[in-house]
């Protein structure tokens, strides 16, 4: 069992925040650099683009791994990572070619490893309920982001729907704008690309990156 703590240590406890600005802070606030954030949204609409944008700014804060199960490293992604120039961030971003979680986990074990590790896809880990919350607890000082496919409105199965109800940041990108729940406040809307935004929306869009 966890020990025991009283109201007046949780109060003076320090925690890690990442100083978030601009439409980041409007969208998600101030968050704790550690946790759980999931992203979901249907093929096509923006999710990889804006996971690239993410994880750019997230290297301001850490070192930033992108887990990449799904697809692994195709043109795409090199794409993606062109267009969002990640070379500037340098050795802050590190890519990994399906990267199994049992691999994964033991990079993490490593003194120094990543703070941040973004993963696509929640449904090419393979977690299930247990295994999930087994990992966040084993690394509770760092942030795990998960990409999601989805079914409807929701992540796709009932895992990945589990993660939304628990994750502190839930992200459902739908015709490039990612509309955000988060418990450190925010709430606007971020827009992930502006033309595609209005072509599919067809109004105006509000935030601009």
């Amino acid at each position: 069992m966890k020990r025991a703590i009283t109201v007046e240590q949780l109060v003076n406890t320090k925690f890690k925040i990442m100083q978030f600005d601009g439409a980041w802070l409007a969208s998600i606030g101030k968050p704790e650099m550690s946790g759980v954030w999931i992203a979901w949204g249907h093929s096509g609409n923006g999710k990889t683009r804006f996971a690239m944008q993410l994880a750019r700014y997230l290297t301001q804060f850490g070192k930033v791994i992108f887990d990449s199960l799904e697809e692994g490293v195709r043109l795409s992604l090199q794409r993606a990572v062109i267009d969002e120039n990640m070379r500037e961030v340098g050795k802050r971003f590190l890519l990994l070619h399906r990267e199994s979680i049992e691999d994964l986990k033991i990079r993490l074990r490593r003194k120094r490893s990543a703070d941040i590790i973004i993963i696509d896809s929640f449904q090419y880990t393979g977690l299930s309920r247990n295994e999930y919350i087994a990992l966040k607890e084993e690394f509770e000082n760092k942030l795990f982001i998960f990409l999601s496919h989805a079914e409807g409105k929701n992540p796709g199965g009932r895992t990945a729907d589990f993660v939304r109800y628990d994750a502190d940041v839930k992200i459902h990108i739908q015709g490039f704008i990612a509309f955000i729940a988060s418990r450190y406040g925010g709430g606007d809307e971020y827009v992930i690309w502006d033309e595609g935004a209005k072509i599919y929306h067809g109004t105006n869009s509000n935030n601009q990156k």
